[in-house]
């Protein structure tokens, strides 16, 4: 999974909230879920979650190269 999206929970502790907050505010859970396991999302999406939490999008998400073959592409 290049993309990681494991800097949102950090982003949510730092500003008291959890994923609920996303949730109720519009973030849909199937679509919070499948963020966080497989780093797939629209810009939308990112862009929504960014506004909600006043942050950008590199303050929730991370290029990770692949381990097995150190692919960056």
């Amino acid at each position: 999974m290049p993309i990681s999206f494991s800097r949102l929970n950090t982003v949510l502790e730092s500003k008291g909230l959890n994923k609920f907050y996303l949730r109720k505010n519009g973030i849909n859970p199937n679509m919070l879920n499948q963020i966080l396991t497989t780093g797939n999302t629209g810009t939308k999406t990112i862009e929504k979650i960014c506004a909600l939490l006043n942050c950008q999008p590199g303050d929730i998400m991370e290029f990770v190269p692949d381990k097995e073959t150190g692919d960056t592409k």
